[in-house]
Protein backbone atom coordinates (compact mmCIF):
# COMPACT_ATOMS: atom_id res chain seq x y z
CA UNK A 1 0.00 0.00 0.00
CA UNK A 2 1.20 3.04 -1.00
CA UNK A 3 0.59 6.25 1.02
CA UNK A 4 2.56 9.68 -0.09
CA UNK A 5 3.87 11.57 2.65
CA UNK A 6 1.29 14.64 2.53
CA UNK A 7 -1.11 11.94 3.91
CA UNK A 8 1.31 11.07 6.63
CA UNK A 9 1.79 14.59 7.06
CA UNK A 10 -2.02 15.17 7.98
CA UNK A 11 -2.72 11.50 9.72
CA UNK A 12 0.41 12.23 11.91
CA UNK A 13 -0.73 15.78 12.77
CA UNK A 14 -0.44 15.43 16.59
CA UNK A 15 3.33 14.68 17.03
CA UNK A 16 5.02 17.73 16.33
CA UNK A 17 8.41 15.55 15.85
CA UNK A 18 7.38 13.41 13.38
CA UNK A 19 5.18 16.35 11.63
CA UNK A 20 8.53 18.28 10.96
CA UNK A 21 10.85 15.25 9.55
CA UNK A 22 8.08 14.19 6.58
CA UNK A 23 7.42 17.56 6.18
CA UNK A 24 11.83 18.27 5.71
CA UNK A 25 11.43 15.22 3.69
CA UNK A 26 8.84 16.24 1.76
CA UNK A 27 10.38 19.71 0.89
CA UNK A 28 13.67 18.10 -0.10
CA UNK A 29 12.09 15.93 -2.87
CA UNK A 30 10.02 18.98 -4.01
CA UNK A 31 13.38 20.99 -4.05
CA UNK A 32 15.16 17.85 -6.17
CA UNK A 33 12.37 17.61 -8.69
CA UNK A 34 12.52 21.24 -9.34
CA UNK A 35 16.39 21.10 -9.55
CA UNK A 36 15.88 18.42 -12.71
CA UNK A 37 13.29 20.32 -14.34
CA UNK A 38 15.27 23.25 -14.59
CA UNK A 39 18.38 21.44 -15.59
CA UNK A 40 15.91 19.14 -17.80
CA UNK A 41 14.58 23.17 -19.69
CA UNK A 42 18.02 23.55 -20.72
CA UNK A 43 19.55 20.28 -21.85
CA UNK A 44 18.42 17.98 -24.60
CA UNK A 45 20.01 15.13 -25.92
CA UNK A 46 19.90 14.46 -30.25
CA UNK A 47 20.87 11.23 -32.21
CA UNK A 48 23.91 13.06 -32.78
CA UNK A 49 25.12 14.43 -29.33
CA UNK A 50 23.01 12.00 -26.92
CA UNK A 51 21.95 13.19 -23.26
CA UNK A 52 24.11 11.19 -20.47
CA UNK A 53 22.30 10.82 -17.22
CA UNK A 54 23.32 9.66 -13.92
CA UNK A 55 21.60 8.55 -10.99
CA UNK A 56 23.54 7.72 -7.33
CA UNK A 57 21.25 5.84 -4.91
CA UNK A 58 22.38 4.79 -1.64
CA UNK A 59 23.23 1.35 -3.19
CA UNK A 60 24.28 1.50 -6.78
CA UNK A 61 24.84 4.03 -9.53
CA UNK A 62 22.97 4.07 -12.56
CA UNK A 63 24.27 6.00 -16.00
CA UNK A 64 21.70 5.56 -19.53
CA UNK A 65 22.74 7.69 -22.67
CA UNK A 66 19.72 8.66 -24.18
CA UNK A 67 18.07 10.29 -27.74
CA UNK A 68 15.83 12.80 -26.47
CA UNK A 69 13.90 13.17 -30.01
CA UNK A 70 13.11 9.82 -30.47
CA UNK A 71 12.69 9.05 -26.91
CA UNK A 72 15.13 6.32 -26.62
CA UNK A 73 17.14 4.62 -24.36
CA UNK A 74 21.02 4.16 -26.71
CA UNK A 75 23.11 2.56 -23.64
CA UNK A 76 22.60 1.87 -20.29
CA UNK A 77 24.84 0.61 -17.29
CA UNK A 78 24.45 -0.07 -13.54
CA UNK A 79 26.24 -1.49 -11.02
CA UNK A 80 23.69 -4.00 -10.66
CA UNK A 81 25.29 -5.88 -14.12
CA UNK A 82 27.31 -8.57 -12.82
CA UNK A 83 30.66 -7.14 -13.66
CA UNK A 84 30.10 -3.58 -11.77
CA UNK A 85 28.98 -5.47 -8.53
CA UNK A 86 31.66 -4.90 -7.11
CA UNK A 87 31.43 -0.88 -7.46
CA UNK A 88 30.55 1.13 -4.29
CA UNK A 89 28.75 4.19 -4.90
CA UNK A 90 31.27 6.12 -3.93
CA UNK A 91 33.77 8.69 -5.48
CA UNK A 92 36.03 6.03 -6.22
CA UNK A 93 33.04 3.58 -7.66
CA UNK A 94 31.91 6.24 -9.84
CA UNK A 95 35.37 6.90 -11.09
CA UNK A 96 35.77 3.55 -12.47
CA UNK A 97 31.76 3.10 -13.61
CA UNK A 98 32.06 6.18 -15.46
CA UNK A 99 35.40 4.55 -17.12
CA UNK A 100 33.79 1.52 -18.17
CA UNK A 101 30.71 3.36 -19.20
CA UNK A 102 32.76 6.05 -21.46
CA UNK A 103 34.35 2.85 -22.86
CA UNK A 104 31.07 1.09 -24.12
CA UNK A 105 30.07 4.84 -25.66
CA UNK A 106 33.27 4.77 -27.75
CA UNK A 107 32.55 1.86 -28.22
CA UNK A 108 28.75 2.02 -30.01
CA UNK A 109 29.89 4.96 -31.83
CA UNK A 110 29.17 8.30 -29.63
CA UNK A 111 31.99 10.93 -29.61
CA UNK A 112 30.10 13.90 -27.83
CA UNK A 113 27.93 13.78 -25.24
CA UNK A 114 25.28 16.48 -23.04
CA UNK A 115 26.19 15.22 -19.23
CA UNK A 116 22.49 15.61 -17.16
CA UNK A 117 23.87 15.79 -13.35
CA UNK A 118 20.03 14.68 -12.39
CA UNK A 119 19.28 17.91 -9.81
CA UNK A 120 22.49 17.04 -7.76
CA UNK A 121 25.42 18.91 -7.70
CA UNK A 122 28.52 19.08 -9.45
CA UNK A 123 30.61 17.67 -6.70
CA UNK A 124 32.08 14.48 -5.48
CA UNK A 125 30.71 11.10 -7.19
CA UNK A 126 28.80 13.27 -9.88
CA UNK A 127 32.49 15.53 -10.82
CA UNK A 128 34.33 12.17 -10.79
CA UNK A 129 31.99 10.28 -13.22
CA UNK A 130 32.18 13.13 -15.45
CA UNK A 131 35.73 13.41 -15.28
CA UNK A 132 36.28 9.62 -16.25
CA UNK A 133 33.57 10.14 -19.30
CA UNK A 134 36.16 12.84 -20.14
CA UNK A 135 39.11 11.04 -19.60
CA UNK A 136 37.74 8.39 -22.20
CA UNK A 137 37.54 10.77 -24.74
CA UNK A 138 34.02 12.09 -25.05
CA UNK A 139 33.27 15.21 -25.62
CA UNK A 140 30.69 17.67 -23.09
Amino acid sequence: MFVSLVNLYVVRKGKNQLRIKLMNLFKKRELLQKRRWRIRKKIVGSSTRPRVAVCFTNKNIHAQCIDDSEAKTLLASSTNEKDLRSYLPNVNGSDKVGEIFGKRLIDAGIKSIVFDRSGRKYHGCVKAFADSLRKQGLEF
